[in-house]
C-alpha cells in the first residue's frame, strides 16, 4: 500500500479549527468603530436639542400672543409644533440689544444707577461684583486670563499637576512673600474644570506647556486620556475625509 504525499494528506486532512476568532474581533471592531462615529454626532445632537427646548420653555411663553410665531403656525396652519429655536433666537438679540443699549451714553448711565444701588445691599453686592469681575476677565479681548497651561507640582514635590496662570499676584501678596516673582495659578479638576484650587506660586517653579488652552481642558476633563497627541491625530483623520478603524480591524 503507497504512502500518501504530504500535501495530498494536508488537503485532505479536516480543518483543525474555523476562524472564528478573526472573524468575532473584526466584528467586535466595527462595533467599536461605529459606536466612535455615532456617539459623539448623537450626544451633539442630544445636547443641542435640549439646549433649544429648554430654552424655548421658558421664553417663547413670555412673548404676547399677537407676536408669537407659534401661535400663527398652530392655530392658521394647523402644526403640531411650534417655531424650534425661536426662544433661542429671541435670547441672542435680546442679549445683543442690551450690549448695544449698554455701550451708549443712556444705557451706561442707567447702568451706573443700578450699580449703585446694588452697591448698597450688603450680599447681593458681592455676588454681584464677584461674578461681573469673573466674567469680564474671562469674555474680555484684551484678557490673558486662562490663556497659558502650565505644569505645578501639586500636592507635593515630584507630583505634577496641568494648571492655568491667570494673572500676576497681587502686591500685598508679593510685599509679605519678599517681594519674589509670584504668579495666581487656577487648578482645576477632574471631570470639573470649573472648580478647581488657586494657588500663588513663584514663576520659576511653573513650566510653560505648548499645548493650547483646548487641549489642556480636555486633558484635565478626560482624566488624562485625551491627550494633545490623540487630539492633533483625531483632526488629522478628519482633513483626510476618513475616520479610521481600531488596529484590530485594519488587520
Amino acid at each position: 500500500m503507497s504512502e500518501k504525499s504530504p500535501e495530498l494528506e494536508e488537503a485532505q486532512a479536516p480543518p483543525s479549527h474555523f476562524p472564528r476568532r478573526g472573524v468575532f474581533a473584526r466584528l467586535r471592531a466595527y462595533f467599536l468603530a461605529g459606536i466612535l462615529v455615532s456617539a459623539p454626532i448623537t450626544i451633539t445632537a442630544f445636547s443641542a436639542v435640549w439646549l433649544i427646548e429648554f430654552v424655548d420653555s421658558r421664553i417663547v411663553p413670555l412673548i404676547p400672543q399677537r407676536y408669537n410665531p407659534d401661535f400663527y403656525v398652530r392655530d392658521y396652519l394647523n402644526l403640531p409644533i411650534g417655531v424650534p429655536g425661536l426662544g433661542l433666537l429671541v435670547l441672542v438679540v435680546g442679549l445683543t440689544l442690551i450690549g448695544w443699549l449698554a455701550a451708549g451714553f443712556v444705557g451706561r448711565f442707567f447702568l451706573r444707577i443700578g450699580e449703585a444701588i446694588l452697591d448698597k445691599m450688603p450680599v447681593v453686592r458681592t455676588i454681584y461684583g464677584a461674578t461681573k469681575q469673573i466674567l469680564e476677565t474671562v469674555l474680555a479681548q484684551q484678557s490673558q486670563a486662562f490663556r497659558q497651561p502650565v505644569l505645578v507640582e501639586y500636592p507635593r514635590k515630584g507630583v505634577w499637576a496641568v494648571a492655568f496662570q491667570t494673572a500676576d499676584a497681587a502686591r500685598e501678596v508679593h510685599h509679605k512673600l519678599g517681594g519674589q516673582r509670584l504668579v495666581n495659578v487656577f487648578l482645576p479638576t477632574t471631570p470639573n474644570p470649573t472648580s478647581g484650587f488657586l494657588l500663588i506660586v513663584p514663576e520659576e517653579e511653573l513650566i510653560l506647556l505648548d499645548m493650547s488652552v483646548e487641549e489642556a481642558v480636555k486633558l484635565v476633563i478626560s482624566a488624562g486620556i485625551v491627550t494633545p497627541e490623540s487630539i492633533q491625530a483625531n483632526r488629522r483623520k478628519a482633513h483626510g475625509g476618513r475616520a479610521e478603524l481600531p488596529a484590530e480591524a485594519s488587520d
